[in-house]
């Protein structure tokens, strides 16, 4: 984590264009499923992140180092931590109207320092999104964090990424909503424990289907080790 939040600010303030992934078992099977998706992870996104107990499993079961997990929305705690630190204005895109507002103001509480660069909801026509663009330009945005849910986030930053001027550009998904108070956080223990994704699921019984992802991206993380071996 330290170390991927050292980078990516030092990259923000040189300006240097970073296009952060944070990847789970969910978000991993739909690249296995998509093709298009799978080639914008791998050839596209300047940095994948193992986002969940999953990932760091599958990584070491498979035999490469994956020493931690860097949770999706650890890293952007971090990263608004930095950006208050360094002057660093922030862009909040995304969520239900008025979830972007919300978690911005609760991020000045947290980090008075912070620069809310702009604030806009994730609920747009195809004609609005040249307008979006150009007024997240316009608000000297050196971060963008997106909340529009994958695989819409990464394909909406990497369909724009050439026009889009913020240094770094990362999809958060709902992590408005919790920052905001909407949706709480598995506690603690259960973090440390690698069982988040029951807590969600007890709050959440709409992700069962969601949740379908992981016992497939074992299969799947299983059938790899047999070819490699």
């Amino acid at each position: 984590m330290d170390e991927s939040v050292a980078l990516l600010t030092k990259n923000t303030l040189a300006g240097k264009r970073t296009f952060v992934v944070t990847a789970n078992a969910e978000i991993i099977m739909m690249a296995h499923e998509d093709p298009a998706y799978r080639e914008l992870l791998l050839q596209r996104a300047d940095l994948v992140l193992p986002d969940g107990a999953g990932t760091v499993w599958a990584g070491n079961y498979l035999g490469y180092r994956v020493p931690e997990r860097v949770a999706g929305y650890d890293l952007y705690l971090r990263l608004l931590e930095e950006a208050a630190q360094h002057g660093i204005p922030v862009y909040f895109f995304g969520g239900k109207p008025g979830i972007a507002d919300e978690a911005a103001a609760e991020a000045v509480r947290r980090w008075p320092g912070l620069k809310v660069a702009g604030c806009r909801n994730g609920y747009f026509k195809p004609e609005e999104e040249a307008a979006i663009v150009e007024g997240i330009n316009n608000s000297g945005a050196g971060m963008l964090f997106a909340a529009l849910g994958a695989p819409k986030q990464e394909n909406w930053l990497d369909h724009y990424a050439s026009s889009l001027e913020p240094a770094l550009l990362m999809g958060i998904g709902g992590s408005f909503d919790v920052l905001a108070g909407k949706v709480q956080r598995a506690p603690r223990w259960m973090q440390e424990a690698r069982l988040e994704w029951l807590y969600r699921l007890l709050k959440q019984p709409s992700r069962l289907g969601r949740m379908m992802a992981l016992p497939k991206f074992v299969l799947a993380v299983r059938s790899e080790k047999k070819e490699k071996d």
